[in-house]
């Protein structure tokens, strides 16, 4: 007993309560602003997110195999990778595979996955679901030591901290995100636009406004028009804050004896269409619309909302002019780019450090590839060297391995062979003996040390490629007058012919 007092008179510390509060409470604002919220500039993903994919990508769930159920998917997340309720990361997978709520849906979803009326999704026990192949490409690299991993939090298994990402989904998709005293809500663009962009960017000093013109503004996966004037678009990527006002698209559909319908093709982003259709009914009947006589969703698996006016000498510009004012058939989107810089600061960035941020990783990212094939390729051709060296003796061999005690010493002081090279030999298969087996070795060996000499001699362009970059963050990237490959942007453009 007196032990035990002890060791509690050891742990207990007076410390003041407002001091205790702040300290925990500051705790719990950096958990949720890193570990939850926030989503990573390089790859644009919450930890949800990549746990999800990379789950996902462990259950072998690509495009082109058979979906899982999404109960089995999100059981092997919070399994493994994130302690967190089920049906919160029910809900973010959920979201990935909506195409009206993500620009390039990431899953493949199998059942229903909810509807742009608000229609919750079935539950997960009903559901299947997979990858894309866009998911795939921010997966791509992530066994060829591309990104850093650490333990996940039973350290049982691994995670990676970050994707490699071949293309900048932080502004391909958006992001939303409420924190502890800040918060995030970038909108979708068209990856076609942030390539050139990005291309620009390699190209020359781009400013903001040679930037702004590439990237006309964002591209909402339900359509709209988008009616802020290009400098209220401009300004507010150079602050990183701002807004973008969006209308439904509409035309008019010709009816006999002059009648006339409006038809609504289009709404804005975030925009329930069942509500909206609601909202419209309710100004009808209150008289609050006297130029409209009723409102029909004739909707299939395209956007096709009615409105009828109310005589045929009704203006229909008026008219939507009207609804643009009373209902969300206009509505503002809220633009926050507050990422997290490096998975670690939380900062508000502009559209130019956007790119630079993703451009940085891609280039860690591919570096860090060409340095892992050329260590794979080394190994081999170590490897085949040493099958050459002993086929010329292969009866030698035979005897070491029948007569000796220590085969493998033997080996490396006969052949002078290195300890991989014996061990390799000692685990040769006997049909690997034939004549033709050394002919194919010899054809593999040749074809690695060309392919040694490609990697060794981009690795050397990229070196000097990078002489002529600026490596702090917050200045441009300049690129050489003279022609260089650019590795760091090759998989960009692929993204963009293949999967675009």
């Amino acid at each position: 007993m007196a032990k035990s007092t002890k060791i509690s008179e050891e742990i207990i510390m007076d410390v003041p309560l407002s001091e205790a509060l702040s300290d925990r409470y500051l705790s719990y604002a950096l958990s949720t602003i890193m570990s939850r919220s926030l989503p990573d500039v390089r790859d644009g993903m919450k930890p949800v997110h990549r746990r999800l994919l990379y789950a996902m990508y462990q259950l072998k769930l690509n495009p082109s195999q058979s979906p899982k159920k999404c109960a089995r998917v999100v059981g092997d997340v919070i399994g493994k990778f994130h302690p967190h309720g089920d049906q919160a990361v029910y809900d973010a997978l959920v979201r990935l595979a909506q195409d009206f709520a993500v620009r390039y849906p990431l899953v493949d979803g199998q059942g229903n996955f909810g509807n742009i009326d608000g229609d919750n999704a079935a539950a997960m026990r009903y559901t299947e679901a997979r990858l894309t192949s866009t998911a795939l490409r921010l997966l791509e690299g992530i066994e060829q030591d591309a990104v850093d991993f650490r333990a996940t939090y039973d350290g049982e298994t691994e995670e990676p901290i970050v994707l490699p990402a071949n293309f900048p989904n932080i502004l391909a998709n958006g992001a939303t995100g409420i924190a502890v005293g800040m918060a995030t809500n970038i909108p979708p663009h068209n990856v076609h636009e942030l390539c050139e962009a990005m291309i620009l960017m390699l190209e020359k000093d781009a400013t903001d406004d040679e930037i702004c013109q590439v990237v006309k503004g964002p591209d909402f996966p339900t359509g709209g028009t988008l009616v802020e004037s290009a400098e209220s678009i401009a300004q507010s990527y150079k602050t990183g804050r701002g807004s973008f006002r969006v209308r439904a698209k509409w035309e008019q559909e010709d009816l006999s004896h002059g009648q006339y319908q409006i038809i609504v093709t289009e709404i804005p982003y975030q925009v329930q269409k069942s509500k909206l259709i609601e909202k419209i009914a309710d100004l009808i009947n209150s008289k609050k619309l006297p130029l409209l006589d009723d409102v029909r969703d004739e909707s299939t698996e395209d956007i096709r909302l009615v409105l009828v006016p109310k005589s045929k000498n009704v203006d229909p510009e008026i008219l939507m002019e009207a609804l643009y004012r009373d209902t969300d058939l206009e509505n503002r989107f809220s633009l926050n780019m507050n990422v997290l810089d490096g998975g670690i600061v939380p900062k508000v960035m502009t559209l130019k450090e956007v790119l630079r941020a993703f451009l940085d990783h891609r280039q860690v990212v591919l570096v860090r590839q060409s340095h892992h094939r050329l260590e794979k390729v080394k190994h081999r051709i170590e490897i085949l060297e040493g099958y050459l060296t002993v086929y010329l003796n292969i009866d030698e061999v035979i005897r070491i391995v029948r007569e000796e005690d220590d085969p493998k010493a033997e080996l490396i002081s006969f052949f002078k062979l290195t300890e991989v090279q014996a061990e390799a030999v000692l685990n040769m298969r006997l049909r690997s003996l034939r004549k033709l087996e050394e002919m194919e070795i010899r054809k593999e060996h040749a074809e690695l040390l060309k392919e040694k000499e490609d990697v060794i001699r981009q690795q050397l362009q990229l070196k000097r490629f990078l002489k002529n970059i600026t490596s702090s963050r917050g200045k441009l990237m300049e690129r050489q007058q003279q022609s260089q490959p650019i590795l760091i942007f090759v998989l960009i453009l692929n993204f963009e012919k293949n999967c675009f």
